[in-house]
């Protein structure tokens, strides 16, 4: 143990300039003496509790161990028993940092998606403390107890609207890096805020996936789910129907209309685009069936598989058009989750891959975080649209809003 804090001493140290924090700042030796004499006092607890208890225990030396600070960096010695049962609690057997600022610092940085290296660049600035890439890694991997603490958090009983849609990682795996889908589930809650629901990663979708993911969010309290709008994932429709079968699916227009035009002529497209406005912007689905007529008419000859792609899938593409403005402006398109998305494309933009689907999660967690920090108010025309759903879905929500 180290002699006593010299009070005189630190003050002739900063009256010549030491700095008061930092590394080597005269504070450095002052929180290593308290630090120590906290563990002294908890070691002489544990054993006397065992003592009590009847066990045979005592002391048996100390180990040390490099411990970083906001104060600086010092050598603490940390008391031993002869049965190994001490546990210290102020510092932890494995902790090398004291200080929960240090932490919370790093955690905000990697959220902002800096890279490790940066990250300890800025910490030792700031602290003058330096801090290998491994332990950068151990404190950001503290995010995952609260991202599975996130992922099994209970939900509304209710979402009025719902979106789905993916965006594709690298994921090492088996020493080979694959291409992955995280699916991403914004619902709104009947306050009209909006909340990610989950985050669900796959190789492949399909009925058995959706399945999957539609029971747990049933078994995480979701019992309705009014509108889903989807971009035309495999196997959903009949998943969402073995769960939530009252729930309408709207395919996402958008996304119908920039893989139609993936398969005609660039010197057709603008044409073909002006004649396809006149089908998905038409005042009603009568109206919208004449101009799909009438599309086909004009281009079913060159383009049938654009046309036959628009008959097939009608009836999840259509269903927009029963509903008013303000609800038909939500549900026709998934772009709503592209807020998300940027956030997610920010954090990332500089990772080529990621070692595993923890050390994706860990950050896309943290990117949905920021996001939601910018919902703090209803969707426009909130209440005019939910007025308009209660007609809609008569019975569905009038408990929930106690009508």
């Amino acid at each position: 143990m180290n002699e006593a804090f010299n009070f005189n001493e630190a003050v002739k140290e900063l009256l010549a300039g030491k700095k008061i924090s930092g590394k080597d700042g005269v504070l450095a030796p002052l929180v290593k003496q308290l630090v120590e004499a906290a563990l002294e006092a908890e070691v002489e607890s544990h054993i006397a509790d065992e003592v009590f208890k009847g066990n045979p225990n005592r002391r048996n030396g100390y180990n040390k161990k490099q411990i970083k600070s906001c104060d600086g960096e010092f050598e603490l010695s940390t008391p031993r028993d002869r049965e190994s049962t001490f546990e210290p609690q102020i510092v932890k057997k494995h902790q090398t940092t004291l200080s929960d600022e240090i932490e919370e610092k790093i955690l905000s940085m990697y959220g902002l998606g800096m890279s490790y290296a940066d990250i300890t660049k800025h910490i030792e600035d700031i602290y003058r403390v330096s801090l290998s890439t491994a332990t950068i890694s151990s404190i950001t991997d503290k995010i995952i107890s609260r991202v599975k603490e996130w992922q099994q958090r209970p939900l509304e009983a209710i979402y009025p609207f719902v979106w789905l849609d993916a965006i594709h990682y690298k994921i090492k795996e088996d020493g080979k890096y694959v291409s992955k889908a995280v699916y991403t589930i914004l619902g709104v809650r009947l306050d009209g805020r909006k909340e990610v629901m989950g985050l669900y990663l796959s190789e492949n979708e399909g009925a058995n996936f959706w399945l999957q993911v539609l029971t747990d969010l049933n078994n995480r309290g979701v019992e309705d789910i009014l509108i889903a709008s989807v971009d035309g994932l495999k196997g959903f429709p009949e998943a969402i129907n073995a769960i939530f079968p009252n729930t309408e699916v709207q395919l996402c227009v958008v996304h119908q209309i920039r893989n139609s035009i993936r398969y005609v002529a660039s010197k057709n497209q603008k044409e073909f685009l002006k004649d396809l406005k006149q089908v998905y912007g038409a005042i009603s689905k009568e109206a919208a069936e004449t101009e799909l007529d009438r599309l086909e008419e004009k281009w079913g000859s060159k383009y049938p598989i654009v046309i036959q792609s628009w008959r097939n899938k009608w009836s999840n593409l259509s269903n927009y058009f029963k509903y008013p403005a303000d609800i038909r402006r939500i549900i026709y398109t998934t772009n709503i989750i592209e807020s998300v998305h940027r956030q997610f494309r920010k954090l990332t933009k500089t990772k080529g891959g990621f070692p595993n689907e923890n050390s994706l999660l860990k950050l896309l967690y943290l990117g949905i975080q920021n996001a939601q920090l910018k919902w703090t108010m209803p969707m426009q025309n909130w209440s005019l649209t939910l007025s308009q759903l209660a007609i809609f879905f008569e019975g569905r929500i009038d408990k929930a809003l106690n009508l």
